[in-house]
């Protein structure tokens, strides 16, 4: 399921943390080019540079998850909104769904130029090129998003029991189906499937043609649209009830509640249409135990943060509902869809200056547009995914990657190697590729260039190798493992005794867990570029 690979750092590199000749380091991008089993030991393929800006993004998003997930508890405006509105938590999610779309467009890149291409031209550019077809594309997606999903029940199913809590172990029962990678699944396998089959063959050489080229992805993201919304407002939640668990601790009885709903179009936590969607598909005991909205004023008297219920509190304040839902997954594959269209920009235009306004523009649109259907009426939902909230955060990844790509391109030149149609060519039956002009330097593709770039590459670092520092820092596995080493009792722990040692040193519990996020933060920065240094990298 996960695959392990170490590469050999080339001595002549100098400074081997500065360069990165090959990289397998996350779950939803699949290396461009790849080594032959076949080849001689003699003959290795031309490097590969990744996207540095991209990795960037991707570790960013993962510092601000360890972030939001390991301070929110000390700072709630941080924290994940309770139920309406926007928090610095609730743009790491469309963050991950962005980067993933983007990363699609150039894992395709090369593939798709291949896919009429003749076969003794694919054997003798195997080494470059892992996709020669598209059925064999789909297989290798749907398979990866198998993976992917199967990982993410086993990191967030129940199984693994977080922090402070030195059990494991899961009722089949009451396993939750959906999670952070399953979602991120869902938009990969749309992502990626409308960038296989839903393309024309088309030239770029216009606007014109970069539209007539996209327009069917752009049809069916609105047909996703249409059919979340027709379904979000045009629902009808009818009654149901569910069972307070016997071991809650907010002074209600053990038994069955009913919530009473008998409408359609609400967008409440009780009443809406995403929450129904769940309850028949999944079965109430398969969703999240925890919701967000038991920090509401309506379930909290410690609002916006978690507390004892207030007097005469709804009884739904109890009710599981999960935020990785099936229909909000649903539009949230539509965030992993915009990310591939700015990966399209990256693609087909070489100029920095024109990405980067290009890119520029694309976001301000859809803020815009985000923030006209609010004032329509639709509210910013995270645990919904509105249309509204969808919309801003993906402008705001669009804007984040902007930045990030300006900043990290005026830092250090990389050459990516760019497929050119015009170095091939097939001939008669055989087939063969003119190779002459292929490896000139006017058919690479310059990303990043020239020199504030070492501020950011503990943030790349952990791009690289994401996978592995979500599932042991995000997910809490290693924490929950050193926490297994206590002395005379489970408190006593090397990571809550060194949070409450910045707690004392501060004079402040909160401005002492966020000391000890940061350090945290720093400390899987490092070792993710230690990974690097010995040329480890953990996908899927």
């Amino acid at each position: 399921m996960i695959a392990v690979t170490t590469t050999e750092l080339d001595e002549r590199q100098g400074e081997p943390l500065l360069h990165n000749p090959r990289s397998l380091s996350n779950e939803e991008e699949e290396e461009i080019t790849n080594t032959p089993s076949t080849s001689s030991s003699n003959a290795s393929p031309p490097p590969t540079q990744r996207l540095l800006s991209l990795d960037v993004f991707r570790g960013l998003t993962v510092a601000l998850m360890i972030l939001v997930d390991d301070a929110g508890g000390a700072f709630p405006c941080i924290n994940h909104s309770p139920w309406f509105g926007v928090t610095l938590a609730d743009f790491v999610m469309p963050f991950f769904l962005f980067v993933v779309g983007v990363s699609i467009s150039l894992v395709f890149k090369v593939t798709k130029s291949l896919f009429n291409c003749c076969l003794a031209s694919f054997l003798l550019f195997h080494s470059f090129v892992k996709v020669s077809s598209k059925p064999m594309a789909t297989k290798k997606v749907i398979l990866r998003t198998f993976k992917l999903f199967l990982l993410g029940l086993l990191l967030q199913g129940g199984y693994f029991h977080g922090r402070h809590d030195l059990t494991y172990g899961v009722d089949v029962g009451k396993i939750r189906w959906m999670g952070v990678l399953q979602r991120i699944s869902i938009g990969y396998l749309f992502a990626a499937m409308s960038e296989i089959w839903l393309v024309d063959s088309i030239t770029v050489d216009s606007p014109m043609a970069f539209v007539k080229k996209y327009y069917i992805q752009w049809m069916v993201a609105f047909l996703f649209c249409t059919f979340y919304m027709c379904l979000l407002y045009g629902l009808y939640v009818p009654d149901w009830e569910f069972e307070v668990p016997s071991t809650n601790l907010f002074g209600y009885e053990f038994g069955t509640k009913i919530v009473n709903c008998g409408v359609k179009g609400s967008l409440e936590p009780p009443c809406n249409a995403v929450g129904l969607i769940d309850r028949f598909f999944l079965g109430e005991h398969h969703l999240y135990q925890h919701p967000v909205y038991r920090r509401t004023k309506h379930c909290s008297v410690n609002s916006p943060d978690y507390g004892p219920l207030p007097p005469n509190s709804p009884g739904w304040c109890l009710a599981p509902f999960d935020p990785e839902g099936i229909l909000s997954s649903l539009m949230a594959a539509i965030t992993c869809f915009l990310g591939l269209q700015f990966g399209h920009i990256l693609v087909h235009f070489k100029g920095h200056m024109q990405r980067l306004c290009l890119w520029s523009v694309c976001s301000f649109i859809i803020l815009i547009t985000g923030y006209v259907f609010e004032l329509l009426g639709v509210p910013l939902c995270k645990p919904l995914y509105t249309l509204s909230y969808m919309c801003i955060t993906a402008g705001a990844s669009g804007l984040a990657l902007t930045i990030i790509f300006y900043i990290v391109s005026l830092s250090f030149e990389v050459l990516i190697f760019s497929y050119d149609t015009a170095c091939f060519s097939c001939h008669g039956d055989v087939g063969t590729i003119q190779l002459s002009n292929c490896f000139n330097s006017n058919n690479f593709m310059q990303v990043d260039v020239k020199h504030f770039r070492k501020p950011t590459m503990i943030l790349q670092w952990m791009g690289m190798n994401a996978l592995i520092i979500y599932a042991l820092a995000a997910c809490n596995l290693f924490p929950a493992a050193i926490q297994g080493f206590y002395w005379g009792s489970p408190e006593n722990n090397l990571v809550d005794d060194t949070e409450s040692l910045f707690q004392v040193m501060l004079h402040s519990k909160k401005w002492g867990t966020l000391v000890f996020v940061i350090v945290e933060i720093l400390f899987w920065g490092l070792v993710a570029g230690f990974l690097h240094l010995k040329g480890i990298y953990v996908r899927l």
